[in-house]
């Protein structure tokens, strides 16, 4: 059985940072792309940034600059370094992962809240 576990959310005033893990476990041949994906209240949820087993990465226009994506393979984990935050990043964070077990699936963690606010 695949796991996603994140952690790192929480509370955090305007302009402060935050570092969003995510790890991956269980039995698998590889983990291809990895992601994250943020859902607001009321809100769709959105791809904030995503990077390749390459680790190319590409983000979501709203957070360039801000926020960046990267992953240690040898420890099948995913971060997300979030700076300058603002309140509308405020959110519940879901990682992603494409992975190969005997067939190619995404896999989604449960999700960790960051609240922005002052």
């Amino acid at each position: 059985q695949v796991q996603l576990v994140e952690s790192g959310g929480g509370l955090v005033q305007p302009g402060g940072s935050l570092r969003l893990s995510c790890v991956v476990s269980g039995r698998f041949f590889s983990i291809n792309a990895m992601a994250w994906y943020r859902q607001a209240p009321g809100k769709q949820r959105e791809l904030v940034a995503a990077i390749t087993s390459g680790s190319r990465s590409n983000y979501a226009d709203s957070v360039k600059g801000r926020f960046t994506i990267s992953r240690d393979n040898a420890k099948n984990t995913v971060y997300l370094q979030m700076n300058s935050l603002k309140p509308e990043d405020t959110a519940v964070y879901y990682c992603s992962a494409d992975i190969l077990i005997t067939y190619n699936g995404r896999w989604w963690g449960q999700g960790t809240q960051v609240t922005v606010s002052s």
